[in-house]
């Protein structure tokens, strides 16, 4: 009998023989775990057991360094991934863009180091749809390989303070200087125990980054918008208390103002121009 042909009714005989199988299973067995885990099993060996027969049928008539040639480039290539991860296991041991703790966004996935395996780097998510770069409660594994693929930002090694800002609108009619001066100080009480730390950190981040930063202290920002006029906080916090000190500069915000009868938020509104009714008439009367 033809090789090919011999191969071809064995697969049909797998086939036909695991379809069965299948049958009886799906009609005996009551758990769904079991059931598929028995599918999943009845698969693997009638694919097993073909690809068995085949090798015996076909190596014989292969010349072996040929085949030796071929497996050797298939394996290298199924295992790429793996060896790039392997390798990029070693590269964050040694290097260390990221280590434990560390809050980190890399291919669009951001969170903070919670365990680096040899294969994969896991992390408590932060973000996504929850604001301010708080956790999610989502557990994310990244392969390790990603480390030379894409750009990795980590929050916390070196540097771990990051600006941040905090933006209110108040109306064209409002004290606005007033506003900013309430701004500035919250931002300085908030930046006050912190700015010869981040100037002591960015000293040391000089040693073997080429960076600089001119200006420490908080600086509040104005623009004009739609509404009113927009004041921008600019000021630095640790990564992780963005969230919480934005809260409390927006409550502190709100009870001063209260005290300032000149300063008012503005907001999004609309004027409806109503036709008059008298006017309508003698228009239609016109058509």
């Amino acid at each position: 009998m033809h090789t090919l042909t011999k191969l071809v009714l064995v697969f049909f005989l797998l086939w036909g023989l695991s379809q069965v199988l299948v049958w009886i299973v799906n009609r005996t067995v009551k758990d769904l775990r079991n059931r598929h885990l028995l599918r999943k099993a009845i698969a693997y060996t009638a694919l097993a057991f073909f690809l068995v027969t085949a090798g015996k049928t076909i190596l014989p008539r292969l010349n072996v360094s040929l085949v030796l040639g071929i497996t050797s480039a298939g394996i290298a290539l199924a295992l790429q991934e793996a060896v790039l991860s392997i390798a990029g296991w070693l590269f964050i041991l040694i290097k260390k863009p990221y280590a434990l703790g560390d809050r980190i966004e890399i291919n669009g996935v951001k969170g903070d180091v919670i365990d680096i395996r040899t294969f994969q780097t896991t992390l408590l998510e932060v973000g996504n749809w929850v604001g301010a770069e708080q956790s999610t409660g989502r557990i994310v594994h990244i392969p390790n390989s990603f480390v030379f693929k894409y750009p990795c930002y980590n929050y916390t090694r070196g540097f771990e303070f990051i600006w941040n800002e905090v933006s209110v609108v108040v109306t064209f009619d409002s004290d606005w200087e007033r506003a900013k001066e309430i701004l500035l100080e919250l931002g300085n009480r908030w930046a006050q125990d912190r700015e010869s730390i981040v100037a002591e950190k960015v000293r040391r981040m000089a040693d073997n980054y080429m960076i600089h930063f001119n200006k420490f202290t908080p600086i509040v920002y104005i623009s004009v918008v739609d509404s009113g006029v927009k004041l921008t906080l600019r000021y630095m916090i640790e990564a992780k208390q963005r969230r919480s000190t934005t809260s409390h500069i927006f409550e502190d915000f709100l009870r001063a103002i209260e005290k300032e009868p000149r300063v008012n938020l503005a907001y999004t509104t609309y004027t409806v121009h109503l036709q008059n009714p008298e006017q309508k008439k003698d228009e239609v009367d016109q058509g």
